[in-house]
């Protein structure tokens, strides 16, 4: 007498990967491709997120040497920077470059206004985005 009983489905049906290891690999490989085009893509969205010093909700004070908020017109304190300055940017200046458009006392203050930010403020996300290591 012969066996008729059919092989079970995970059985080895002929020389090769299996139909289900071919998907798989298939649904792998998709994931490996979209996934380094989105990292790319938060990276360069990171340098071009912007920071505006002051927030809007802060604007008509003046920035102080040390970064924080003060009334127009104190003495050694610095206007509203007058533009956002893009996270490129700002990733230069905590590296030792000056702002764009800043002298090198201007630059630090906004610099050290930028390092005070805090969540909840306009420009928060893109500075700390800015400080994630990137792999």
């Amino acid at each position: 007498m012969t066996d008729t009983t059919p092989p079970p489905d995970d059985a080895p049906k002929g020389k090769g990967p299996s139909r289900r290891a071919l998907m798989l690999g298939a649904a792998s490989a998709s994931a490996i491709v979209s996934i380094k085009p989105a990292l790319a893509q938060t990276a360069g969205s990171v340098l071009n997120c912007e920071i505006p010093v002051p927030d809007a909700g802060r604007a008509g004070n003046y920035i102080a040497a040390d970064g924080t908020l003060v009334p127009p017109g104190t003495q050694g304190a610095f206007p509203a920077a007058g533009r956002a300055f893009t996270g490129e940017e700002v990733k230069r200046a905590l590296n030792g470059s000056s702002l764009p458009g800043t002298t090198y006392e201007q630059s630090r203050a906004y610099t050290n206004y930028i390092r005070r930010l805090q969540r909840g403020t306009s420009g928060f996300t893109c500075f700390a985005s800015l400080q994630m290591p990137r792999g």
